[in-house]
């Protein structure tokens, strides 16, 4: 094992106690998985069985494009985690993360017909770059991986209708700050319309110049991660191991 992909399974590790910390985990039932760089094209994903709260740096379990373990691993992986997640990773070169949740508040925004409203300023960062995909049931199935790819194309947030939430991104730190805003952006839909009053809706023009407004402001999960790692190390630094 490289240097690189030491530090990437510490990132990813850290990435799955966060999810934890901010109460975004369903138990064992999603994931979040990092590609190795090379033409192997392998990534990292959770031992399925694990709790988010409990993975470390080598307990990730490395996989090739057929769903074949690469490491001694007394986990297996899970099918519908690796479907998704093979899947984007062979689509998108640019893709170094693939983090998917099935929070209430994410569910609940992917049930609505309209999808995210563009009330909130989180959610016109959504918005600059967003794409839907329709429910098919469980992701196990060979015939949905082209749909996936083709419904996600080149977009940072999607929203699997009825099901959940997914973000991709360059790096783990980028994947996390993307679901941040995701997630924040649900929460804050659902709590407006639980409120009853008529909502305000940000104008298109604003929605539109969000990306360039995005650039000056210079938002990247760089910026946050070193201090998010050092909560970690505050409270637990065992994700490391």
């Amino acid at each position: 094992m490289n240097d690189h992909e030491k530090q990437l399974r510490i990132d990813l590790a850290a990435c799955y106690r966060l999810v934890a910390l901010h109460g975004w985990s369903d138990l064992v039932f999603t994931h979040i998985s990092a590609r190795i760089p090379g033409p192997e094209h392998h990534f990292l994903i959770n031992p399925y069985g694990m709790l988010f709260d409990e993975i470390t740096a080598s307990s990730l379990v490395k996989v090739d494009q057929q769903g074949n373990k690469l490491d001694d691993s007394p986990y297996p992986v899970n099918p519908a985690g690796f479907t998704i997640h093979s899947c984007i990773h062979a689509a998108r070169e640019d893709v170094g993360c693939v983090l998917h949740t099935h929070t209430r508040a994410g569910v609940a925004v992917s049930a609505q017909k309209a999808g995210v409203l563009p009330i909130s300023q989180q959610s016109t960062f959504v918005l600059s770059s967003l794409a839907y995909h329709d429910y098919e049931g469980v992701a196990v199935r060979e015939d949905e991986k082209p749909r996936l790819q083709q419904d996600l194309g080149h977009a940072t947030f999607y929203m699997l209708r009825n099901h959940g939430l997914l973000t991709v991104g360059p790096t783990v730190a980028d994947a996390f700050l993307a679901m941040y805003a995701f997630e924040t952006t649900c929460q804050i839909q659902v709590a407006a319309q639980a409120g009853g009053a008529e909502l305000v809706h940000i104008p298109q023009p604003i929605v539109d110049g969000i990306g360039q407004a995005l650039k000056v402001q210079g938002v990247g999960g760089a910026l946050v991660w070193p201090a998010l790692l050092r909560k970690l190390d505050r409270l637990d630094p065992g994700y490391r191991q």
